[in-house]
């Protein structure tokens, strides 16, 4: 029998490997031992620095570690203000500040960067541990003002140069070019480029800042190409077609008026504007113009319904669908970036017949003037329900009569008028009633002097409602009888009728003359 010894389990000598393991895991022990040392080392040091610069932080090559951000703020300000640029100009010294030259130092913010870290573990450990953490000042130019100031440095007894301009002749409606001058200046670039480059550094120092003959911003060729420019948009021909034919033209004073000429924001180049509004409002005003607004036609019927007079004749609207895409054409064109190829687009606005019932007529020699207002007056106020539509008079010139109508209710009259004796016959058509006066002295002195056979002067007329022109309803006092043709074109009415009719219409109330 053979017996085999566990050295092992009896105590003897332990395996190579094994012992390497063992060794490793010690060895680990200890660093992980010394990492928790330096961790906890370097988190007790970065406390001490809670709200301060870290170790190694520098602004302007000067250690701030430890330094609150309000100290290093005002580190920072009082470096600012030390600055002194010495700017020599034509054989003179001038001295500025930062500020003068519009150069702005922001300490507090340069402060806030210098102590700004994150709060990560690892960040604050690299942090304490990085060495030098470099901080840049934070300071902005302004280059405008920089250039103001350089500009500022020409001695008032030399010749500046002169901008090349465009002008307008009103009188022989033309686009001139006014000649550039040189003169006495500075390039103001010179002394941007060296404060933007130096200001950062919150160090004095100098700049030579040359005094030269120089060319205008504007130039003369640039001017002549403006009005070369100007010249070929009012050469072009541009027409805008409308409807049924019709043209509208744009002249090239009308152009001019539109047009015109600025330096722009950095006064360095010309720029040729458009004045778009105005350009806008004249489109909109011919398409206003030319617009045809529906007019229904009005229908007296019978009781059987059977038209017994058409009392207007409707007319159908124009409407303009296009007016803003016409203007940006207009527009675009007048820019010189298109030539103008457009035409209003218009549609068709139905107008309706409305008929209304044939009033009956009453006898005049029954009643009186006073009675038939009352009447009426009464018969308005029994009628259920009440009318309802459009207000609007009708004159029947054949009826020498007026009726009131409220939509296709009759509700006064007809009535009986005196309209225009031969050659002052009374206007036909659809009108307005536009002037009203309760009294009003009636002449034609401006056409016939005072003892012509002609003419005429009657003082306080009354009730005067004008429709068209000098045409209009008002209060005859002296006649006696109505119905026949006799007045010099108005439509003469008992001055009860007149007022009762003045009271009812207003400005804008529609009126139909008709045979």
């Amino acid at each position: 029998m053979t017996n085999v010894t566990d050295t092992a389990a009896t105590g003897g000598p332990v395996p190579a490997d094994r012992g390497r393991k063992r060794l490793a895991l010690v060895v680990l022990a200890i660093i992980g031992v010394i990492a928790v040392l330096l961790t906890g080392g370097a988190m007790a040091y970065a406390k001490q620095f809670d709200g301060k610069a870290l170790p190694g932080t520098t602004v302007l090559g000067q250690d701030v570690s430890g330094k609150s951000p309000e100290e290093i703020s005002q580190l920072i300000a009082e470096r600012g203000e030390d600055v002194t640029v010495t700017i020599t100009a034509d054989g003179t010294e001038h001295e500025a500040s930062l500020a003068d030259l519009g150069v702005t130092v922001d300490a507090q913010a340069t402060g806030q960067a210098a102590v700004a870290r994150e709060d990560s573990f690892m960040d604050i450990l690299r942090a304490t541990w990085s060495g030098e953490h470099v901080v840049e000042p934070v300071v902005s130019v302004d280059e405008a003002a920089v250039a103001s100031y350089a500009k500022g440095l020409v001695p008032a007894d030399r010749t500046e140069p002169v901008d090349a301009q465009v002008v307008f002749d009103e009188d022989a409606q033309t686009w001139n070019a006014v000649p550039g001058q040189s003169g006495q200046g500075v390039d103001p670039q010179v002394m941007v480029k060296t404060v933007t480059q130096k200001a950062p550094e919150l160090e004095s120092f100098s700049v030579d800042q040359p005094i030269e003959e120089i060319a205008p911003a504007i130039t003369t060729e640039e001017a002549e190409g403006v009005v070369g420019t100007i010249a070929a948009v009012l050469e072009q021909p541009m027409s805008i077609s409308g409807p049924e034919g019709k043209t509208y033209e744009v002249s090239a004073e009308r152009r001019n008026s539109w047009l015109s000429v600025a330096p722009d924001e950095t006064g360095e180049q010309l720029v040729l504007s458009v004045d778009e509004e105005g350009v806008r409002e004249w489109v909109a005003a011919r398409a206003d113009k030319d617009s045809v607004k529906p007019k229904d036609g009005i229908e007296q019927v019978d009781s059987d319904g059977k038209v017994v007079k058409v009392v207007a004749e409707k007319r159908d609207g124009l409407e303009f669908t296009n007016v803003d895409a016409v203007a940006d054409e207009l527009i675009a064109s007048l820019k010189g970036s298109s030539p103008l190829e457009i035409a209003f687009e218009t549609k068709t606005v139905e107008a309706e017949v409305e008929q209304v019932k044939a009033p009956e007529e009453e006898s005049e020699e029954e009643k009186s003037e006073e009675e038939k207002s009352e009447d009426d007056g009464k018969a308005q106020e029994e009628k259920a329900p009440a009318p309802t539509g459009e207000k609007w008079i009708d004159v029947d010139l054949s009826a020498k009569t007026v009726t009131a109508y409220v939509g296709e209710t009759p509700v006064w009259g007809p009535r009986s008028m005196v309209d225009g004796k031969e050659g002052y016959e009374t206007v036909t058509g659809s009108f307005e009633i536009y002037l009203r006066y309760d009294r009003q002295d009636m002449t034609n002195a401006n056409y016939y002097p005072e003892g012509h056979p002609k003419y005429y002067y009657t003082p306080d007329v009354p009730w005067v409602q004008y429709f068209h022109n000098g045409y209009g309803f008002h209060g005859a006092p002296w006649r006696s009888s109505f119905g026949y043709s006799g007045s010099h074109g108005c439509i003469n009415m008992p001055v009860s009728e007149a007022k009762w009719l003045y009271d009812w219409a207003s400005i804008g109330t529609r009126v139909e003359v008709h045979y």
